[in-house]
């Protein structure tokens, strides 16, 4: 079952990236009645800046219904730390478990553009639904930039 794409833009022009994200419910690899419900998630990172960077690692947290937070951080996505050209892109899957079938995800992606500045791209929060249908491609923009010294 698709969900709606969330995408988050900086405002940055020199250091802009573009991160979409679409979850999507996995009921084949969900157990409801043992209290599991499995979500994929589909990020695209988009070099929207004028700048190369290179994406070094990355911060989600997860919320289930119940309020219980999961934080996970790490080197690079999925095994990579992608460099990436001006216009250029990443796509990954990964995953997640909650033990409530609603739940929300948001992060940050640490980045060093080549010329040496470092900085944050978030990922605005998007909603993880069990019951969702799947919509047509929906996007919504939320600007925000933190420049890390």
């Amino acid at each position: 079952m698709a969900m709606s794409d969330y995408t988050t833009t900086m405002p940055n022009r020199d250091y802009q990236l573009t991160v979409t994200v679409r979850p999507e419910y996995q009921p084949a690899e969900s157990s409801p009645e043992e209290g599991r419900w499995v979500f994929a998630y589909h990020v695209r990172i988009e070099n929207s800046g004028r700048v190369p960077a290179q994406v070094i690692a990355r911060h989600w947290m997860i919320d289930d219904a119940n309020g219980n937070r999961i934080e996970v951080q790490g080197l690079g996505v999925v095994g990579y730390q992608p460099l990436l050209e001006p216009g250029g892109h990443f796509e990954y899957t990964s995953g997640t478990p909650l033990a409530t079938p609603t739940g929300t995800m948001q992060g940050s992606l640490f980045c060093v553009a080549v010329d040496g500045a470092r900085f944050e791209a978030p990922i605005a929060p998007f909603t993880l639904d069990a019951a969702q249908e799947a919509p047509d491609m929906a996007t919504a923009f939320v600007p925000a930039n933190h420049t890390v010294h």
